[in-house]
């Protein structure tokens, strides 16, 4: 048999690298084995359009198998640990994969019980998180329900994934709001542990002007300490209080489990640190991480393990041939920032370039940090190309890795 490449998490990033490998290769030459603990593969960036009856549920969970092509073999097991030093994945039920290549693609978790009283009373009645398909269930029988009161979107810290995506339920939450006719009746406040709306400079200032522009309220250098649900309070660390009646919480992010298990594989949040550029691991060279599970400057979206994935799936060949590798990923992120009204805007950066006006990909095409009906067209197109282009590991036509410099505009203080 051919050497193995084994990826762990069957998710956006695994899948796409696993389909990527499975064209470059054929099944001779290398075995490759996706491990995941379940079959919902789930579309993630349609998580914020349920709260608002914008998707139904069960439209966004599809079979993980389903996503491979034959010549890729399943396991559906919960992973107890790698043993870096053996190369081998320790499975439940005493399975054992050895390899030659191990890809990291087991994302972030969820961990709302590492916030005091987010968990509590109130958890699932008025203090809700849409990062999950329950969450977001819940979280749009109790919209059906709201009359009226403070609203509160919170991010309890960083990294988490999609970090546009609470912006966008701020911003949707208003358009929603207003369409119920309750608009007048409702207090919206977004709080950030960021000094502004987002983390650069530009975009911040874009996207601060927007939520001034629909009433809401911006809370900024909030790291969430504590949730009274029963007293309707987001307590900071500096103890300041935030009143809610309805109270949506991102809640903190880590690493899959088995990482904070596997000796010399993760950080302190269990998330895979891996060089910037190549995508490898710093101490064991056949370890590669992409996707949300890499502890990257770079944001945790859906874009980065696209870009990511082009040049992983590069650099593992490369490394299997004994060639060094290639350094190319620049942090490369594109993101549509849906606004509400059918108008989205859309940044796009890297690693060195913040977010800038223009157009993307090139002089000619969608424009950028401004809202427009085309961006959520764009967005609404996105879920096609997600299901028939990126999972399978195809390339977009025009749309590579690097981020494209055609078309901004740079921005002088």
């Amino acid at each position: 048999m051919g050497k193995h490449i084994v990826i762990l998490g069957g998710g956006t990033a695994g899948t796409m690298t696993a389909n990527r490998l499975r064209r470059m290769y054929d099944e001779g030459e290398y075995r490759i084995t996706v491990v995941d603990q379940d079959d919902d593969h789930l579309y993630q960036p349609g998580l914020l359009f349920v709260p608002f009856g914008l998707a139904q549920p069960h439209h966004l969970v599809r079979s993980r198998p389903r996503q491979l092509p034959a010549g890729i073999d399943y396991k559906q097991a919960r992973i107890e640990r790698v043993d870096l030093e053996a190369r081998t994945v320790h499975l439940a039920g005493g399975v054992r994969l050895t390899y030659d290549v191990l890809v990291v693609a087991t994302g972030a978790t969820l961990l709302p019980e590492e916030t005091e009283g987010l968990t509590g009373p109130g958890w699932g009645e008025n203090v809700f998180t849409f990062y999950d398909l329950p969450g977001a269930v819940g979280l749009h029988h109790a919209l059906e329900r709201f009359e009226g009161g403070r609203v509160v979107i919170d991010v309890a810290d960083l990294p988490v994934k999609c970090p546009v995506a609470p912006l966008e339920f701020a911003f949707l939450a208003d358009w929603y709001f207003q369409r119920c006719g309750i608009r007048d009746k409702v207090q919206l406040t977004y709080a950030t542990p960021l000094d502004g709306a987002f983390t650069k400079p530009v975009a911040a200032k874009a996207l601060a002007g927007l939520l001034a522009d629909k009433g809401i309220d911006l809370v900024t250098e909030f790291t969430l300490g504590e949730v009274d649900g029963t007293g309707g309070r987001l307590v900071s660390y500096d103890e300041r209080e935030v009143p809610f009646d309805l109270a949506v919480v991102v809640p903190l992010h880590g690493g899959a489990e088995y990482v904070g298990r596997s000796s010399g594989l993760g950080d302190e949040l269990g998330f895979v640190p891996v060089d910037p550029h190549t995508l490898q691991h710093p101490d064991f060279s056949e370890v590669f991480a992409i996707g949300d599970a890499a502890g990257l400057p770079a944001s945790k979206a859906g874009s980065v393990a696209h870009f990511e994935g082009e040049v992983l799936v590069h650099n593992i060949a490369r490394f299997l041939a004994g060639q060094p590798l290639d350094a190319s990923f620049d942090g490369h992120t594109n993101c549509f920032v849906e606004t509400g009204f059918h108008k989205a805007l859309l940044i796009d950066f890297n690693y060195e370039t913040e977010p800038l006006p223009g157009h993307f990909p090139g002089p000619v095409g969608l424009p950028l940090l401004k809202e427009s009906h085309a961006n959520h067209l764009g967005k609404l197109a996105f879920e096609w190309l997600y299901w028939h282009s990126l999972l399978p590991g195809r390339e977009m036509p025009g749309i590579g890795s690097a981020m494209p410099e055609r078309g901004k505009q740079h921005v002088h203080d």
